[in-house]
C-alpha cells in the first residue's frame, strides 16, 4: 500500500517491484512452492497490485496471497480485488490465489468468503479465529459456511468438522485464551436455545432453529438451555427426559416453583429440577423454618454458631451455642431451641446443583 511504502519500506514502486522479483527469485533456489504476499493489499493501488504480482508469477512464485492486513476492506471490495486480480494480473492462472483477512472490523469471514466466491483456492485461517490485533479469519466458521452453503460457493474444504469442537477446546486450553460463550460454531451457546417460543420449535423440528447439527462439529446434540424465558413445553420435555411424567396440574405447580427459581438464576440444571421435584414429592411438612444462621469460628476463638427459627405457631426463637466446630455449635442451637437431643451420624459436604449455587 502507499502508505507502508512512504513510511514503513521507505521505497518508491519501482523498488518494490525488483525488491518483490528478487526476493521471490531467491527463495526459488530453496524450494519449489513460493507463496509470495504483499502486505497491506487491501489498501493497495489495484493497477500497483497487478504488476507486482505479475512481476511475482514470472520469478517463480506458485501462489499470490492476498492479505487485508489491518482488516479494512468490505466484503464487495475484497471479493472485487480477487475478482481483479483475476482478470488482469499476468500468469495468475498458473497459481494458486491465497486470501489471508484480518478481523478489525468483525469482517475477517465475510471477507474471504467473497474471496472465495471470486477464485481463491486457499484461505488463511486459524481455530478459534486467534490472531493479531482482532484476529485472523475463523476456520470453523469458513469450513461450516462452505459446508452449509455449498450450492452458494461450489466448494469444499475436506475437513473432517466433527473435529471441530474438540480441536477448538484444545487450543483454547493450550493457548489460555477462552472462547466467547457466543462464538459462531464453537462457543458454548452456538448450539443452545432458551427462548421458549425458540424451543418450543426446536421440540417440534429441529430445523426450525439449527441451519446445521451439532453432531457436524462434534458435538451430541443440541441443548435447551431452561432459564426465565422457558416455557411449559420445555420444562415438561426435559422432566420426562429426567424421568418425570407430569400431568398438567403437578405440571403447572413446578413450572411456578421453577419460574422462581428463574428468577435468581440465569441457567437451570437437571440437578435444579431434581431438587425442586424432592422438595416438591417428598419434603414432609415443615414445623421449623430456618429464618437467620451465623457462624465464627476461628484458629484462637471456640466456633459458635446463633441460629433464629420460626417455630409452628409463628413465632421467632433465637439460641446461641459453643461447640467443638461450627457444625457442632449449629446443633447444639438447634437443640436448645426445640427441646429435641440430636446425634450427628454422618456429615458431608457436596453441591446440590452446578457452580456455585
Amino acid at each position: 500500500s502507499p502508505i507502508h511504502m512512504k513510511y514503513k519500506l521507505q521505497l518508491d514502486p519501482e523498488e518494490v517491484v525488483e525488491q518483490a522479483r528478487e526476493m521471490v527469485a531467491y527463495a526459488k533456489t530453496y524450494c519449489d512452492d513460493v507463496e509470495f504476499s504483499p502486505e497491506d493489499a487491501g489498501r493497495s493501488d489495484p493497477e500497483f497490485l497487478y504488476l507486482v504480482l505479475g512481476e511475482a508469477i514470472k520469478a517463480g512464485a506458485t501462489t499470490i496471497n492476498i492479505p487485508d492486513t489491518v482488516g479494512y476492506t468490505t466484503p464487495e471490495e475484497f471479493g472485487a480485488l480477487i475478482k481483479g486480480i483475476k482478470q488482469h494480473t499476468h500468469g495468475v492462472d498458473d497459481v494458486i490465489i491465497s486470501v489471508h483477512c484480518h478481523d478489525d472490523l468483525g469482517l475477517a469471514t465475510a471477507n474471504t468468503l467473497a474471496g472465495v466466491q471470486n477464485g481463491a483456492r486457499q484461505v488463511e485461517v486459524t481455530i478459534n479465529g486467534i490472531g493479531e490485533r482482532a484476529g485472523n479469519t475463523s476456520l470453523e466458521e469458513v469450513v461450516m459456511a462452505l459446508k452449509t452453503r455449498n450450492p452458494v460457493y461450489a466448494t469444499d474444504t475436506g475437513i473432517d468438522t466433527t473435529q471441530i469442537t474438540k480441536t477448538s477446546r484444545m487450543v483454547s486450553s493450550l493457548t489460555g485464551m477462552a472462547v466467547q460463550p457466543n462464538k459462531a460454531i464453537v462457543g458454548a451457546n452456538a448450539f443452545a436455545h432458551e427462548a421458549g417460543i425458540h424451543q418450543d420449535g426446536m421440540l417440534k423440528h429441529e430445523e426450525t432453529y439449527e441451519i446445521m447439527r451439532p453432531e457436524t462439529v462434534g458435538l451430541n446434540k443440541s441443548e435447551l438451555v431452561l432459564g426465565k424465558h422457558s416455557g411449559r413445553h420445555a420444562l415438561r420435555v426435559r422432566m420426562r427426559e429426567l424421568g418425570y411424567e407430569l400431568d398438567t396440574d403437578s405440571l403447572q405447580e413446578v413450572f411456578e416453583r421453577f419460574k422462581e427459581l428463574a428468577d435468581k438464576k440465569k441457567v437451570i440444571t437437571n440437578a435444579d429440577l431434581l431438587a425442586l421435584m424432592k422438595d416438591e414429592l417428598y419434603q414432609p411438612a415443615e414445623l421449623y423454618a430456618l429464618v437467620d444462621l451465623q457462624v465464627t469460628c476461628g484458629t484462637v476463638n471456640m466456633p459458635m454458631a446463633s441460629v433464629r427459627l420460626r417455630g409452628p405457631d409463628g413465632a421467632l426463637h433465637t439460641a446461641a451455642t459453643i461447640g467443638t466446630g461450627p457444625v457442632d455449635a449449629t446443633y447444639k442451637a438447634i437443640d436448645t431451641i426445640i427441646g429435641v437431643s440430636t446425634t450427628l451420624l454422618e456429615y458431608a459436604v457436596r453441591s446440590v446443583t452446578d457452580g456455585i449455587d
